[in-house]
């Protein structure tokens, strides 16, 4: 399979001024760990250090805990909310501002291509800050009565896939609600929340109102445990979600929790095989599948079975693996050596189980963490790969002959966070929509987001939403 060969485009990485060590980000100014021992970040793509980062123990958890709820109760929470939303339009031109120097940093820190972290991550966050700030002043018409108030501290636990759109769509509704802020990001991911308190600092954000501790599982669970802690918020795995379950059960804590998937992309005969292709494509090999909407399980109507495999290995063979600094890269890094690990055990299970794996011809680099684009044919339901979230470029490909076949197989899954349906006929995508066990379900396209859309799951996928009207809610006392 020939194909264009391109010239290496870097992105600079000059643009971006990395310590070489940062501390906890707690009452508006960064600050020494007191109780916890640093830990360090690495580049996926090179496992070069990048930086040295505090842990914060239980004593540092604490302060950031006090110092939101002493703003809180004498500064945001009393704010008039078109003043609120003043901040919030500043820190989202800020990052706008920023938004080169904190798409590089992204890359460097979590190994997705540049491309993705400057064309669609960064455009969120400040699209994300900018949709909230809209509605600081308007909360009487977010559906959660007419005098709603804020629900006080909000912890807030992220993964390491989105760290900045995730941080956004943490913080901007918080904020816009009322409530005051300790954020927890990945071990993995820091910098970038680290990078967004300084915008904070900037944009003259009261001090208190976000904080951000850094950290591992130590630190998240002191962080959600804390009996300071209104509200708690955490997108990650469902195991470590049951466990947040499990510890605030029996208290007053608000919860909301965004957890794994195993989403179907449904293809039917009628639909637009190019296109589709392009879908199917972006719907697992984004972000290197390390996405939790993923459209990892690929249901093909046996008549195009044949036709949309063969032009999806065709595309396939041109997708190019490697540095998430260069332009031209479409697949970059696996965020670390555990989720690497963890790709390579789930694929090797795949063939021991009798599913036929392929991959395109692609040298990988020696340095770093590196898995090819995959597809396993020849899956049953009943193989783990088709059940079990991989969190990595695999995809697993199942037939079906009829509508209802296709949405039996959608939905054999514990997972329902979203789908995708791919046909020409309108009434098919809404009879399925209808059908289908899942918080999201795109037609014709795959992990398309808005500010202004909700976002969640069914089943153990979590409960809640974030995203539109429905994530101030989320932040919001009825």
């Amino acid at each position: 399979m020939s194909r264009f060969e391109y010239a290496p485009a870097p992105e600079s990485r000059a643009i971006v001024d990395i310590k070489s060590s940062y501390g906890l980000f707690i009452n508006g100014s960064f600050t020494e760990a007191t109780d916890g021992k640093p830990f360090k970040t690495v580049s996926p793509a090179s496992e070069e250090v990048l930086a040295e980062v505090s842990e914060a123990g239980p004593a540092d958890v604490d302060k950031a805990v006090r110092a939101a709820r002493r703003a809180y109760d004498k500064v945001w929470g009393p704010m008039a909310g078109r003043d609120r939303a003043k901040y919030l339009y500043r820190i989202a031109r800020l990052i706008q501002e920023r938004s080169r120097e904190l798409a590089v940093l992204e890359s460097l820190d979590n190994g997705k291509p540049i491309r993705e972290s400057r064309d669609v991550d960064l455009p969120l966050v400040a699209a994300h800050f900018f949709y909230y700030a809209g509605w600081a002043d308007k909360l009487e018409y977010a559906g959660a009565g007419e005098d709603p108030q804020p629900l006080g501290v909000a912890a807030q636990v992220i993964p390491w896939n989105f760290p900045l759109m995730m941080l956004a769509w943490k913080i901007a509704p918080a904020l816009a609600a009322g409530n005051t802020v300790v954020l927890k990001p990945a071990e993995t991911t820091p910098l970038t929340a680290l990078a967004f308190a300084e915008i904070c600092q900037q944009a003259d954000l009261p001090p208190g109102v976000v904080n951000i501790v850094t950290g591992a599982g130590r630190t998240g669970q002191a962080l959600v445990e804390h009996d300071g802690v209104d509200k708690v918020a955490f997108t990650g795995s469902t195991a470590v979600g049951r466990s947040i379950a499990r510890s605030v059960a029996g208290t007053d804590k608000k919860v909301t929790l965004e957890l794994g998937g195993k989403a179907a992309n449904i293809v039917f005969e009628d639909a637009p095989i190019d296109q589709t292709v392009e879908g199917i494509v972006n719907g697992i090999f984004f972000n290197q599948g390390h996405v939790c909407c993923a459209g990892s399980r690929l249901l093909v109507q046996e008549s195009v079975y044949d036709e949309v495999l063969a032009r999806l290995k065709r595309r396939m063979g041109t997708l190019r693996v490697g540095d998430p600094l260069d332009k031209n890269t479409d697949i970059g890094a696996i965020n670390s050596a555990e989720q690497l690990a963890r790709i390579r055990e789930l694929s090797q299970v795949g063939e021991d189980e009798g599913a036929e794996r392929w991959s395109p011809e692609c040298e990988l680099p020696t340095q770093g963490f590196w898995f090819p684009p995959t597809v396993f044919t020849g899956v049953s339901q009943a193989h783990r790969i088709a059940r079990e979230e991989i969190f990595g470029p695999v995809l697993s490909v199942l037939t079906f002959r009829t509508p209802a076949e296709a949405v039996e197989k959608a939905n054999n899954t514990p997972f329902g966070l979203s789908a995708g349906v791919w046909t020409d006929k309108g009434s098919r995508i809404l009879w399925m929509a209808d059908q289908l066990r899942a918080g999201v379900v795109w037609a014709n396209t795959f992990n398309r987001f808005d500010p202004s859309s909700p976002f969640g799951g069914y089943k153990e996928s979590g409960y809640g939403r974030e995203g539109g009207r429905h994530g101030l809610e989320a932040y919001l006392a009825h």
